[in-house]
């Protein structure tokens, strides 16, 4: 009898711990996800099947069979849909680069000018956050698309204000130098240049923190990242032949294009979301307490000096997180690119999609690649917020 009792107190005593009751409600919503998961895939296989549609990532290896209009690499109709997802993705990948780049830059620009004394650069540093946060990003992107399209002249008027450089509905065109194989060790040079600057200010740091010194880190580096490339270019042969851009019929050849979808799809993405990252520094630069302003003024620092050294790295600490979802709104926004023909990810995706009929497949790599982007730069920013953090004592 005594033991029927233990065993009853025991169940009730179970069913009555909450860390054994959660271990239980966790299996049970892992069998159910397990459960949902399977029937909503055996569904649909069965249905492509009854349909007679091919599933599989096979049709990577098929003839892509269309163009694309803009590519960083060789490319043309013969060529796989593995090699046209390729161009989508370095597309997407340089449009998100170089906008990421123009949008910081821009938005503490713009963060920092909303908080001048001056009245006519705080007035128009707030109307333009007020002006391009309000406008739907798409909207922009269509203004700026009509823009080159419709209200710059044909190449043969192009707008020309010196010699090698055109601007019209055909984009922006201007000379580039000849290629030659000495680039490539300049390219290598300007790499190892930024190397030892990472190496001098670490080293300068440490230097300043044993003896108090400061050593020129800005000069040296800006000798560094000069100074190689230029000498690379002199052992090389110092060339000079440059690719000039010809008008010849109805169009330039020569030199470096670009082209009017590029152009405004930059453009939306970098002036609309800079908008919201000068909000983000200006928040960020008045979260920093008054007296640290007060004592950097009361030792005489100048006023680029209070915010390099005083405001901003303290700033950062407030205005990283935030600027971490900028910019993985800036990469995904990317994606509508599609509306105004600019051969991103979305858009070559589509295309095979539309061709091969296997839009499952389509959509996952979309998916994959935009989670590749975000994961990717997450993982950076959560470093670089690391970095910066101040280590408590």
């Amino acid at each position: 009898m005594n033991t029927i009792n233990n065993k009853n107190s025991e169940d009730i005593s179970f069913w009555y711990d909450p860390d054994k009751r959660s271990i239980l409600y966790q299996i049970g919503a892992a069998c159910l996800f397990a459960f949902v998961a399977w029937y909503l895939i055996s569904n649909t296989m069965a249905n492509l099947e009854r349909q007679s549609i091919a599933t599989g990532f096979g049709f990577l290896h098929k003839e892509a069979a269309f163009e694309i209009g803009e590519s960083l690499i060789e490319y043309s109709a013969a060529d796989r849909y593995a090699r046209a997802l390729s161009v989508g993705f370095l597309n997407t990948l340089l449009v998100s680069f170089i906008g990421i780049i123009l949008t910081v830059i821009l938005g503490t620009f713009l963060g920092v000018a909303r908080l001048s004394k001056n009245w006519l650069i705080n007035k128009c540093a707030t109307g333009y956050i007020e002006l391009f946060q309000d406008i739907p990003i798409l909207l922009q992107l269509f203004f700026w698309y009509a823009f080159f399209y419709e209200m710059l002249p044909s190449p043969r008027e192009a707008l020309s204000p010196f010699n090698g450089l055109f601007l019209c509905n055909r984009g922006l065109i201007f000379g580039i130098p000849q290629a030659h194989p000495v680039y490539k060790y300049m390219a290598m040079a300007i790499l190892i240049a930024v190397i030892i600057m990472f190496l001098l200010k670490k080293w300068a740091q440490k230097r300043q923190d044993l003896t108090g010194k400061a050593f020129p880190v800005f000069y040296t580096s800006i000798a560094l990242i000069l100074g190689l490339p230029f000498v690379s270019w002199l052992i090389g042969g110092a060339p000079t032949e440059m690719s000039v851009p010809v008008l010849k019929g109805f169009n330039f050849k020569g030199g470096l294009t670009i082209s009017p979808e590029f152009a405004a799809l930059l453009l939306g993405l970098v002036l609309y979301t800079a908008a919201f990252v000068a909000e983000v520094v200006r928040a960020g630069i008045q979260s920093v307490n008054k007296g640290q302003t007060e004592a950097a003024m009361a030792i005489g620092l100048k006023p680029g000096q209070l915010l390099n050294l005083i405001i901003l790295p303290q700033a950062l600490r407030v205005i990283i997180p935030p600027l971490t979802s900028q910019m993985l709104n800036l990469t995904k926004n990317s994606s509508l690119a599609v509306a105004i023909g600019y051969p991103d990810f979305v858009s070559v995706a589509g295309t095979a999609i539309n061709q091969t009929g296997q839009a499952i497949e389509g959509v996952l790599l979309i998916m994959i690649v935009y989670l590749i982007f975000s994961l990717s730069t997450s993982a950076f920013m959560n470093w670089y917020n690391k970095k910066m953090a101040i280590i408590e004592r």
